[in-house]
């Protein structure tokens, strides 16, 4: 029997610089990046899915295109009348790139505006994955939906995994994020956060205070990320600090952690244990970023 992994967020149509002022069309966004390496670490008994919202113009079509073309099934993405996606440019310097966003009135914002759509595509699904840029993009009454619905799943047994990818300019204050991050640890079986945007964000000491704070939230499965650095990896049975295997001299860090992300989940739903999973997205990771694109 085929099982369905859901990824729900915003895809973006992403301008990135080639040189000479142009500029290569391309499609990304952290919940679909982790959704397309998820696709590529699981095997044929699974179907990974993609939950948003898009436009009816050409540019919608394409994206859509593009993900069918990737091996993500479209069926539950709802189009929307005169609407169209949200883009944003790339430049990069010394293998970082810095973004300019045109997001406002993106066709994304609307993903829980229909409920029973949002419900329907939950429950069909085995494990589901969303960001804190997911919860950004919304409204606060439609950051509730989403939450009250993942929550149910949750109760079902459903595997509801989140990396909080904060991004202070979504969000109107700090105290907005921190209310919307521990909301969405409450609904939450696996956590991967990063130690930098939580030590941050939360004023914490260090990964073992991130993972701490998540559980205590409810979350039972924890793995902080800290790039180069080992991540710590604490679930019912155990934890352990899991370092990646190479060195790798970054040419573009951008999706790394969705690689991870994607890598990890997947992983730990083929049956693998934690402590394998986590080897595994490091490497993946470290592929990612020795490359340009976040897709590789």
């Amino acid at each position: 029997m085929t099982k369905r992994f859901l990824s729900i967020g915003e895809c973006m149509v992403e301008m990135a610089a080639t040189g000479d002022g142009l500029f290569r069309q391309g499609f990304a966004g952290d919940t679909f990046n982790t959704a397309w390496h998820a696709r590529h670490a699981l095997g044929p008994d699974w179907t990974v899915s993609y939950f948003t919202t898009v436009g009816d113009d050409g540019v919608s079509e394409r994206m859509l295109a593009f993900m069918r073309q990737e091996g993500i099934d479209i069926s539950r993405i709802r189009q929307l009348d005169g609407r169209t996606p949200g883009l944003y440019l790339v430049e990069l310097k010394d293998g970082e790139r810095s973004f300019i966003y045109w997001r406002g009135t993106s066709a994304a914002r609307a993903l829980t505006d229909d409920e029973a759509a949002l419900e329907a595509a939950v429950a069909e699904a085995d494990a589901v994955y969303f960001s804190g840029i997911t919860l950004a993009i919304l409204a606060p009454e439609a950051r509730v939906r989403l939450l009250t619905v993942l929550a149910r799943a949750k109760a079902r047994g459903t595997l509801v995994a989140f990396d909080s990818n904060i991004r202070p300019r979504l969000w109107p204050d700090e105290a907005a994020m921190r209310a919307a991050i521990r909301a969405a640890a409450r609904v939450v079986t696996l956590a991967l956060p990063t130690v930098p945007d939580e030590t941050a964000l939360f004023r914490e000491a260090d990964a073992s205070t991130v993972a701490a704070r998540y559980a205590a939230d409810g979350v039972e499965e924890v793995v902080v990320r800290a790039g180069a650095d080992a991540a710590l990896v604490v679930w019912p049975a155990g934890r352990a600090l899991v370092a990646p295997t190479a060195t790798v001299v970054p040419v573009d860090t951008t999706g790394a952690g969705d690689s991870f992300n994607g890598t990890y989940i997947a992983t730990r739903l083929s049956g693998d244990g934690p402590e394998a999973a986590a080897h595994k997205a490091h490497a993946i990771a470290a592929r990612v970023i020795g490359a340009y694109g976040a897709l590789v």
